[in-house]
């Protein structure tokens, strides 16, 4: 079965690989069914969503309604005002049939800007914290793309998770999640991992994969390897593959049988990354 890590301060566990709700939109029902009930019976108890991925929310939320409450749910909203947030979390909650979520997240937090709508009197954040109050909602937590905005969010709320792109490319070449690494640890947030199969960007010219804005690893000897390695970082929970349906098949056996990277593992990736323009890069 796929390992499980802690989650947060209430005792939850959940499992290293997470289903994000992307793999399922634009499929039959029936296909997305199978997709929710093989990740959950080989062990996935971690899946995430967003109103953002077409009608991902629809066919996740009928998918796993029988094994509902076995499940980590965790979903985002956009909206960075109260009433956009509000409507929309109501939304996600009738379309996945469910009547909370265990993690409910700023979605995509890109510039200080954002950050201040949702803290601003009417912001989005008066709707996380009362849907806490109500039950509707067990944890806080926000996703990000930008370091400094992902590190100026920890420091007004104690959220209790971020969701973020930890990659070996952008970690060694771009400078890019270290400071991260180390202060959300320090602030009490659990690390989600995004892009941890992500190679580069898109090439001009190249048949793109409709549901992966970047080029992920295909091979599955790299794949599995650049995987390892996410999640052989400090105090790493979990992560989340590309949102193709192949891709995250083909993580599951990853997780499945997860070791940590070695040393001359490292030095692959390391080399490996020197080729390559990551999809995010800091100023050292």
């Amino acid at each position: 079965m796929i390992p499980k890590r802690p989650y947060g301060k209430k005792g939850d566990q959940i499992s290293i690989i997470g289903l994000g709700g992307i793999v399922l939109a634009r499929l039959p029902q029936r296909e997305a069914d199978a997709i929710a009930r093989e990740a959950y019976e080989r062990g996935v108890n971690y899946f995430d969503v967003a109103p953002t991925y077409w009608d991902a929310e629809e066919r996740m939320g009928a998918a796993i309604k029988p094994f509902r409450d076995k499940l980590f749910l965790a979903c985002k909203t956009a909206k960075r005002d109260a009433k956009g947030a509000q409507e929309e979390l109501e939304a996600s909650l009738r379309k996945l049939q469910t009547d909370y979520f265990d993690l409910y997240q700023l979605h995509a937090l890109s510039n200080m800007e954002e950050l201040e709508q949702c803290f601003a009197p009417g912001g989005a954040m008066e709707v996380f914290l009362k849907a806490r109050e109500q039950g509707k909602v067990r944890y806080i937590g926000f996703s990000a793309h930008a370091e400094e905005v992902a590190l100026e969010a920890l420091k007004r709320f104690p959220f209790d998770s971020v969701l973020f792109p930890f990659n070996f490319v952008m970690l060694f070449k771009g400078n890019f999640g270290w400071e991260l690494l180390r202060e959300a640890p320090k602030r009490g947030a659990t690390l989600l991992a995004l892009k941890a199969m992500a190679r580069t960007q898109w090439q001009e010219g190249a048949q793109r994969l409709e549901k992966c804005w970047y080029e992920p690893i295909t091979d599955p000897k790299m794949a599995e390897l650049a995987f390892r390695y996410t999640l052989s970082l400090p105090n790493m929970t979990a992560a989340i593959p590309p949102g193709e349906e192949n891709l995250f098949r083909m993580a599951l056996p990853f997780a499945e049988r997860f070791r940590k990277v070695s040393a001359r593992e490292m030095q692959r990736l390391r080399a490996e990354a020197e080729k390559l323009t990551p999809l995010f890069s800091r100023a050292a």
